[in-house]
């Protein structure tokens, strides 16, 4: 009588310790191009660890760094089919599933990083409700700089690139518009094979942030640097709100507190780590090329031209862009 008391308690126990989550971990998969050994990897590793730390194990971040799961579009097919819980994108890699973080990243829309600072202390919360409402939590952006043109030959004029195989990401739309206008052939390639493409000869130029040419480590097969600010470039960590919404409130808090400083952080020092970088590059023997006055002006007309195309074809919110222009005609006038 006494043992079948003692293993009635002990099943209790059980019960009550697996209806508690007793010793359960909620593993999240997370992946990212980004290489290992980047800053970014480092980051995202100690937020994880912290994170785990905090929860008791309750929550464990698994990263996939280096383009181990693919290119984004792979990484969002993942995540679909629930092999992947979420990842750290590119804000190109993720405009197919949520077209308004298109905004900040079209031709041109942005001179300096005054205007940019200007436009995302005040549109940051609506682009992170909009990836809410397209099923993803964020947790801020990160700062990527501005794309400059790298290349085999000096570009300075738009006739430099005719004939000239240039870059763009696959499923980018908004390269994709901007080189029709442009007159120009694009090879379209996902961003892990650029490198291999630049090597073989399939590429003479490509768009990139100094940061990130080092990165990849492009600029050992490029011998110019375009000094004109294409477009803004900048990325975020998302997990799929329904893995997100299973953890309990506490932890879904600390997951946040947690990656929303890591991001926060990564937004203040890439600015400071890309001025680095450009200067690093010239060290290593990169020569820069600046465009004469008129012909940015000739680049920015042709872009504007690119943008109401998109804004015509419904590549993004217009209502969004064009509160966007008005924040830019704002501080300009100033």
């Amino acid at each position: 009588m006494k043992g079948k008391i003692i293993r009635l308690l002990a099943v209790a126990a059980l019960v009550s310790m697996a209806s508690a989550g007793v010793g359960r971990a909620e593993i999240i998969k997370l992946a990212t191009i980004a290489p290992e050994g980047s800053l970014w990897m480092q980051g995202m590793r100690k937020g994880a660890d912290e994170i785990k730390q905090r929860t008791a194990g309750r929550v464990q971040i698994k990263l996939f760094g280096g383009g181990v799961m693919g290119s984004e579009n792979s990484m969002l097919r993942k995540i679909r089919v629930g092999q992947l819980h979420g990842g750290a994108f590119t804000a190109g890699g993720l405009s197919g599933v949520c077209s308004d973080l298109r905004i900040y990243g079209l031709p041109m829309v942005f001179r300096s990083f005054e205007e940019v600072d200007q436009v995302r202390s005040r549109m940051d919360k609506a682009l992170l409700a909009a990836l809410e409402t397209a099923g993803f939590v964020s947790f801020g952006f990160g700062e990527g700089g501005f794309a400059l043109l790298m290349s085999h030959e000096p570009v300075r004029t738009l006739e430099d690139m005719k004939g000239k195989k240039v870059w763009i990401p696959a499923d980018d739309r908004i390269s994709e518009v901007a080189m029709k206008h442009l007159g120009l052939s694009p090879v379209v390639l996902p961003i892990t094979d650029v490198l291999t493409g630049l090597q073989t000869g399939l590429l003479d130029i490509v768009e990139t942030s100094p940061i990130g040419a080092i990165a990849f480590q492009w600029h050992v097969k490029t011998r110019y640097i375009t000094d004109a600010p294409l477009a803004y470039l900048f990325a975020t960590l998302v997990i799929d709100k329904k893995v997100f919404d299973r953890l309990a409130a506490a932890d879904r808090d600390i997951v946040r507190e947690v990656m929303t400083r890591i991001y926060a952080g990564f937004d203040r020092q890439n600015r400071a780590d890309n001025q680095a970088a450009f200067e690093a590059l010239i060290a290593q023997g990169l020569q820069v090329v600046q465009p004469p006055a008129s012909e940015l002006s000739r680049w920015r007309e042709k872009s504007a031209l690119v943008n109401r195309s998109l804004e015509e074809e419904g590549a993004f919110n217009a209502a969004l862009y064009r509160q966007m222009q008005g924040h830019l005609a704002e501080f300009r006038k100033r």
